[in-house]
């Protein structure tokens, strides 16, 4: 595959280029992309008798848009680097628009599904917003504005619950996607008229038998991670949903190395520093997510548990809104760490204070105010920032999209393990409450400690990474050379 880039093709429009209003378009693209992630949680419960559906098939409006967007997101990011990473980030945003119309205008629920499939598709703003930092910003300038863009993910989940609450509290729940459609329609058209088209790109032909094979194989891996605690983990149908998806992941990763232009080059994901970011990501996408799957249950569980707080759906909103403000407030300094001594020590003190957080979770979890605490530590969010430096810093500038859409599949694939962990032992250890069995407080603290010893694995992770490359990186060399360095190294 050449590295060379290759300019836009004659006619393409190409925005003025102000550093300031690329980084402000692209944030709030990413928050307006995060925000569809919880928009639909304080109606799924509703969803049957909205819908005239069993829960068994709304549960479905959720699971099409995971399954959605992890097919979509390596491959937006691949054709971002092949044809326009703007022209992909257009396109995403489109997907979105539309998804959220027609979930909208439905009242049934194959039209809930098409639409929330559709939004799914729109995963890749944020690996490829990253990836158009990368290519329009001077290098002073991309530390800070990495971890604003990798924050939004946060920023956007956190507050998107409070504010969905409050809308399905007291307008009909086709208000929010209404609303879901016009915040997507003022994205689509700032990113038209204010984000330029990078002239960085590989050309060449799109591996459609790889992408064919990532999304079959993930389909199945995801599909089974997320339906296995309602068809039973020891079915045949999880099983073999399991079997197949790592059959079809190996066949493809087989096929992957012999293909002259791959979708993942994997020969670039082995190299230390993009293996290791790559599976600390996984790492953090487990334990920053197991935080998200407690939390909430512990404040509206019946105060006569003992250790529920008995609190509403708008309260929960509340109380995980300002993990989003700390996670914006906290990208500057995420960057000024990774400028001084480099991204790979950023990494290893944000899983520290991840691992902290839970460990105090283990033990503040009575009081409002502790959970607070306790999700804002969290919340901080060093990694966000980190990880795509640190991607960004090893892979050459045309494959940037791509690796930074795979870095943001394993982290999702991490969330997804989250819940399915928290399922199983949310199901498993039970007190007996009024003839219904909840969630014990044991649990909730396995749970933590789970959490704790993910964050734990991420630390171990990162401290193998190459610190002679975080440190060059950190301090502006251009990734090209890192990875001509790289290669010099194994010749």
């Amino acid at each position: 595959m050449s590295d060379n880039p290759i300019p836009p093709a004659a006619g393409t429009a190409s925005a003025p280029r102000n550093p300031n209003v690329i980084v402000a378009v692209l944030a709030f693209a990413g928050i307006v992309v995060s925000l569809m992630q919880t928009l639909v949680i304080p109606i799924v419960p509703e969803l049957p008798k909205l819908l005239n559906a069993p829960a068994s098939d709304t549960a479905w409006a959720v699971t099409a848009t995971l399954l959605a967007a992890a097919v979509a997101t390596p491959i937006a990011g691949r054709l971002g680097d092949m044809y326009g990473k703007r022209r992909m980030l257009l396109t995403s945003l489109a997907m979105l628009t539309i998804g959220s119309i027609t979930v909208a205008l439905s009242d049934s629920l194959t039209p809930m599904i098409v639409g929330r499939l559709l939004q799914g598709l729109s995963a890749g703003v944020i690996p490829l917003g990253l990836s158009i930092m990368r290519d329009e910003l001077p290098a002073e300038r991309l530390g800070a504005s990495t971890a604003l863009m990798s924050a939004s993910l946060g920023i956007g989940a956190a507050l998107g619950l409070p504010i969905a609450a409050v809308v399905a509290d007291n307008f009909d729940w086709h208000v929010l996607f209404w609303a879901s459609t016009v915040m997507s329609a003022i994205a689509l058209v700032v990113v038209l008229a204010l984000v330029p088209e990078s002239g960085v790109r590989t050309g060449g032909r799109f591996d459609l038998l790889g992408g064919l094979g990532l999304a079959a194989g993930l389909v199945c891996l995801l599909l089974a991670i997320s339906k296995g605690g309602d068809w039973g983990w020891g079915s045949g149908t999880t099983l073999g949903l399991f079997a197949a998806g790592v059959l079809i992941l190996l066949l493809w990763g087989f096929l992957e190395l012999r293909t002259t232009q791959p979708l993942v080059d994997l020969r670039t994901t082995t190299r230390p520093q993009v293996l290791f970011a790559n599976l600390a990501g996984l790492a953090f996408g487990f334990s920053l997510f197991a935080v998200q799957l407690i939390v909430p249950q512990i404040l509206q569980l019946p105060e006569q548990t003992g250790y529920g707080l008995g609190e509403d759906l708008l309260t929960v909103g509340l109380v995980l809104a300002p993990q989003g403000l700390i996670v914006m407030f906290a990208a500057p300094l995420s960057s000024k760490i990774s400028q001084a001594r480099g991204p790979k020590l950023t990494l290893m003190i944000g899983a520290l204070i991840v691992a902290a957080g839970y460990a105090l979770n283990i033990f503040l979890m009575s009081e409002i105010w502790q959970l607070i605490l306790v999700s804002c530590v969290i919340g901080i969010g060093f990694a966000y920032g980190a990880l795509p430096m640190l991607i960004m810093g090893a892979v050459p500038v045309s494959e940037t999209a791509a690796a930074n859409a795979f870095n943001t599949l394993l982290r999702s694939i991490g969330s997804s393990l989250a819940s399915a962990a928290s399922g199983v032992i949310l199901a498993q250890m039970t007190i007996d409450f009024a003839g219904h069995a909840l969630p014990s407080e044991d649990s909730f603290k396995v749970i933590m400690a789970i959490g704790c010893g993910a964050a734990l694995v991420a630390f171990l992770l990162a401290s193998f990474l190459p610190r002679q490359r975080a440190l060059a990186t950190a301090s502006g060399v251009p990734a090209e050379a890192a990875a001509t360095a790289d290669a010099a190294q194994k010749v």
